[in-house]
């Protein structure tokens, strides 16, 4: 072998050694930074122990804290405190009643949802002790009635806000726990509120009598009673008034005491009206909002209050809506309930009102006779639309039916009355005829003015009493065919008394008039 093979095989060992070393450096360095990060891991580890370890305990104090919450919450549930049961033992019904007969029904559910557990078993005999003592309400609800029983001015309103709606929770814990005492106290009050009524309505309605009794207001047609159209027309104007809700005060029963004491029909029959709508309205919120089915157990962070602002008053005058006699207003409609609840309710309300109901009839009734004028009567007719429509907003659905009832009564005495005006017509129509051909007859030149001119004038203001007569009826149809009617009276009456003077001009003339009257009568739009 060579010298120089050797050295190159000297230089590539050299080589070799170099690398080796330059990988033995890399070598230690990795593994320095392997150490660094071993001991950084290390320390994380450590970390996340004593994390672990802390979460632990704090899972274990959390396990023991909710164990322990519940099982107060479960003694909590599972007894009755001292101080309730001394205020529903010893105790006369009062405020502190309403908070605590809502504890303790929550009591009595959480019993029963725990029959299985002893200690709930074993407290049932005492809770259901106290529930029977509980039905001491029973006597405290038939108390508030005797007032109203013992005097018939005791304002009812009163009596229901402070009284029946205040403690309306109790009522409900009757309704769900002792329904017997329940009906017993719905009956008295039923029993209590319809006498209330019935004599209320009655000396009222017999009051409103005496006064309409001074004032006999007949219709005396057409043809009468036309002296003074002015004042007559001054005297209508005012009247008209009457067909609002809005408008003067009611009449109170005292006034009939005073014998020289007079008032319109309209007026009568507008208090009688109005007195009804609100009393018959709030008793109707009234018996929606008391007597409808238990509502579920309020939640145990609230309390159940029943608000005494179910009615307010109005005080202004002139008033929006009227004053009622017993100083009842209705402001909120029934509640959401089922067509089986709500035939209920509305049952009882007619149990309680259906004394008033006949005796407002009755007096409606008296109003429309004798027959009246067609003002004071499409009066009366307007004000019943008005007083619908009120009780509808107001939503007493019975009321409503019974005012649209009295509504129905009036438009044929209406009917009959413009009737009796349109022959009250065709008798000025024939006095008319008569007129005329006499004039006619008696004048012989065709352009005497002033014979012609003042029958024009007569004619024109004929012309005028019968549109605006007619023109009093609601129904297009019915009122062409009365303009109809009368135009076919005068014309048929005109052509009879013309034979007499079947050349004069003027004659002619009427006849095509009234003819074309007729004919655009007949021919208008139905």
């Amino acid at each position: 072998m060579s010298v120089s093979s050797r050295v190159k095989e000297f230089v590539e060992l050299h080589d070799q050694v170099q690398t080796s070393a330059t990988l033995l450096d890399s070598l230690e360095s990795f593994l320095a930074t392997f150490q660094s990060d071993l001991s950084v891991v290390s320390g994380q580890i450590s970390d996340l122990q004593s994390r672990s370890l802390d979460i632990e305990g704090r899972l274990k104090s959390r396990r023991v804290r909710f164990t322990l919450s519940f099982r107060i919450s479960l003694i909590s549930e599972l007894t009755l405190p001292p101080n309730l049961a001394t205020t529903i033992l010893d105790t006369d019904v009062g405020e502190p009643w309403i908070h605590v007969i809502t504890d303790f029904e929550r009591r009595l559910e959480g019993l029963k949802v725990r029959g299985r557990v002893r200690a709930a078993r074993d407290l049932s005999e005492v809770a259901e002790g106290l529930r029977i003592a509980a039905t001491k309400l029973r006597a405290f609800f038939l108390a508030l009635l005797h007032p109203i029983r013992a005097s018939m001015t005791t304002n009812m309103h009163i009596v229901q806000t402070t009284g029946f709606l205040k403690y309306h929770s109790l009522y409900a814990f009757l309704l769900r726990h002792a329904t017997n005492v329940a009906t017993e106290v719905r009956k008295a009050y039923i029993a209590t509120a319809r006498v209330y009524y019935e004599t209320g309505f009655r000396r009222y309605m017999r009051s409103l009598g005496w006064i309409k009794a001074r004032t006999v207001e007949k219709d005396l047609g057409l043809v009468s009673g036309l002296d003074g159209p002015e004042r007559q027309t001054e005297t209508y104007l005012e009247r008209l008034n009457y067909a609002r809700i809005e408008g003067p005060g009611v009449t109170l029963a005292y006034m009939a005491d005073d014998k020289t004491h007079k008032e319109d029909v309209e007026a009568l029959l507008r208090s009688a009206m109005l007195v009804l709508m609100d009393n018959g309205t709030s008793e109707y919120a009234f018996v929606t909002t008391f007597f409808a089915p238990a509502p579920v157990l309020p939640p145990i962070d609230t309390v159940q209050v029943v608000s005494s602002h179910l009615f307010h008053r109005s005080t202004a005058r002139p008033r929006d809506r009227t004053d009622s006699i017993f100083s009842n207003e209705s402001q909120l409609p029934a509640p959401r309930l089922s067509k089986e609840d709500q035939a209920s309710l509305h049952a009882i309300w007619k149990q309680i009102m259906d004394p008033a109901l006949e005796y407002t009839k009755t007096f409606v009734q008296a109003t429309l006779e004798p027959p009246l004028a067609v003002i004071p009567l499409l009066t009366m007719i307007r004000l019943t639309e008005e007083v619908m429509s009120e009780v509808q907003k107001r939503g007493c659905q019975p009321l409503e039916t019974f005012v649209f009832g009295l509504r129905l009564q009036m438009w044929p005495v209406f009917q009959k009355s413009m009737t009796d005006q349109i022959e009250g017509l065709k008798k000025i129509c024939k006095r008319y005829i008569i007129l005329f051909l006499c004039l006619v007859m008696l004048t012989e030149r065709n352009e005497e003015t002033m014979i012609f001119s003042n029958l024009l004038r007569l004619r024109q203001e004929l012309t005028k009493l019968i549109e605006t007569h007619t023109g009093r009826l609601s129904e297009g149809s019915t009122r062409a065919k009365a303009r109809s009617a009368v135009y076919e009276e005068l014309l048929q009456g005109l052509t009879r008394a013309f034979r007499a003077a079947p050349n004069h001009l003027k004659a002619q003339s009427e006849l095509v008039y009234w003819r074309e009257k007729e004919e655009g009568a007949r021919n208008q739009p139905r």
